[in-house]
């Protein structure tokens, strides 16, 4: 069996790819950041991630818009190829790399910080390696076993928020909240404090796009694919915000100590010390999901850019022919874990939400060059669903990429000179279009559409056998 023969295959159901999206995630990221959002909100957590939740429900609708019109793997990378123009789709990919490559690397480090701290006597490095050795291998042997420890680790996680939260209410049954509205809106509370929380918050949602990724290992992805982006989302979004009330509950106010900190002492105080030092060290290994989802996303998207020739096709468009999954991509990603080494916690978040928000805004804008195209054939479609809400998702996008510190803005901008370069090496000085796998029906002529590989490129115009384009514009 050639390379060129082997694909993806759709073993994917709709719970396995919703888990999926959550994992990468992280739903403890909750816990995380609560003390950072409560501070900056005064005391108004659940509100700043209700308020976060309905801002990227505007993205997530035009995703799901995108996925069910092009059911490819590839995410913004393929729609911002179809619809904007090719280079821009380059570019758009290049973006999202920047994010997706240092992810992995970012969650894996952390992870090893927190073992190290419990398990002082291995070092950062050796947890780092096994950290990306594990999941490596994992993710190298299918997807079928990668979905199955997503949704065990996944699980676990989410019993232990639970847990949490039971020892949460049982300390509020003894010692009862002056006010169950403060939470939402209080004395202190300011809209200019809550809208910042609220993009700080945004930041726990950057993930859900990845579910995207998997379209082509999805069965129905179609029909599945757009409901598990939403629903992700959705799902996140009440976690968040229903998790966040009970801690503010039991917190009033947003005056901590250690922000960065207030949910282990949160734990220490409902639960006792044994009980917060049980539970970290769970959310610790719960968090290697994320890690887990993280490094299949990125494998994927080096897949489908290797597949179109835009990376070597021989390293990153290839799959095992037993295994079906990209085995040079997860190995890469997993041997750049070791960078984190010579990387700073605070460097590396800094930059890697310029690729997702850049991604986020691009895909709105796909939305819109998606109602432009098909408005002369006579089709019509919702002037809210495909300009208004994409503008005011493109919009909060933007804001968010403004909220990014100096240096990632930065790095952003020197990453993407980079990719310019690197497109203007392949198309011989912009000279001609960048390189893309098109098949062709043998019979007549037409663009294909294999389930499981390429999505023709839109054409609004009649075929010359009078026949309209396949491609139509679809209402979500």
């Amino acid at each position: 069996m050639s390379a060129e023969t082997i694909k993806l295959a759709p073993k994917l159901s709709l719970l396995s790819v919703v888990v999926f999206g959550l994992a990468y995630m992280a739903p403890g990221i909750v816990m995380t950041i609560f003390g950072v959002i409560a501070s900056t909100s005064d005391g108004t957590a659940p509100t700043a991630f209700a308020l976060a939740t309905a801002a990227m429900l505007l993205t997530a609708l035009s995703y799901a818009k995108m996925a069910r019109i092009f059911p490819n793997s590839g995410s913004a990378y393929v729609y911002a190829r179809r619809l904007l123009d090719s280079r821009v789709g380059f570019l758009v990919g290049w973006a999202i790399l920047l994010d997706y490559l240092f992810l992995p690397t970012v969650a894996w480090l952390f992870q090893s910080f927190y073992l190290a701290a419990q398990f002082p006597d291995i070092p950062v490095w050796a947890w780092l390696a096994l950290n990306a050795g594990l999941t490596t291998i994992i993710n190298v042997t299918g997807i079928v076993l990668t979905d199955r420890v997503n949704k065990t680790l996944t699980l676990l996680v989410v019993t232990l928020i639970g847990i949490f939260i039971a020892y949460c209410l049982a300390y509020l049954g003894g010692n009862p909240p002056a006010s169950v509205t403060d939470p939402f809106w209080n004395d202190a509370t300011t809209v200019g404090g809550v809208t910042a929380a609220a993009a700080i918050a945004a930041y726990a949602f950057l993930g859900f796009d990845a579910v995207s990724t998997l379209s082509e290992e999805t069965k129905n992805a179609q029909r599945n694919i757009p409901r598990a982006i939403l629903l992700t989302v959705l799902v996140g979004g009440v976690l968040f915000a229903g998790v966040s009330y009970i801690m503010q509950l039991v917190h009033p106010g947003g005056d901590f100590e250690e922000a960065a900190t207030a949910a282990y002492a949160m734990q220490v105080l409902v639960g006792g010390q044994f009980y917060a030092n049980i539970t970290n060290m769970l959310f610790i290994i719960g968090g290697f999901a994320s890690g887990l989802a993280i490094q299949a996303s990125t494998s994927r998207l080096l897949y489908v850019m290797g597949r179109d020739g835009v990376l070597p096709r021989r390293l990153f468009g290839r799959l095992h022919p037993r295994t079906k999954t990209p085995i040079f991509n997860l190995v890469l990603v997993g041997a750049m874990s070791m960078l984190a080494l010579n990387i700073s916690v605070e460097i590396a978040t800094s930059f890697i939400n310029f690729g997702a928000f850049l991604a986020f805004a691009s895909v709105n804008m796909c939305v819109i060059a998606y109602f432009m195209r098909g408005r002369g054939r006579g089709k019509r479609l919702s002037i809210v669903g495909f300009i208004v809400l994409p503008i005011l998702g493109a919009a909060i996008d933007i804001y968010l990429l403004t909220q990014l510190s100096p240096l990632a803005i930065t790095i952003g901008c020197c990453w993407i000179g980079l990719g310019v370069l690197y497109l203007a090496f392949l198309t011989k000085g912009f000279r001609k279009e960048p390189p893309e796998m098109r098949l062709q029906y043998r019979d007549s002529g037409r663009d294909e559409s294999p389930r499981e590989v390429q999505q023709p490129n839109i054409d609004f115009k009649r075929s010359t056998t009078g026949n309209a384009s396949q491609a139509q514009p679809t209402e979500i």
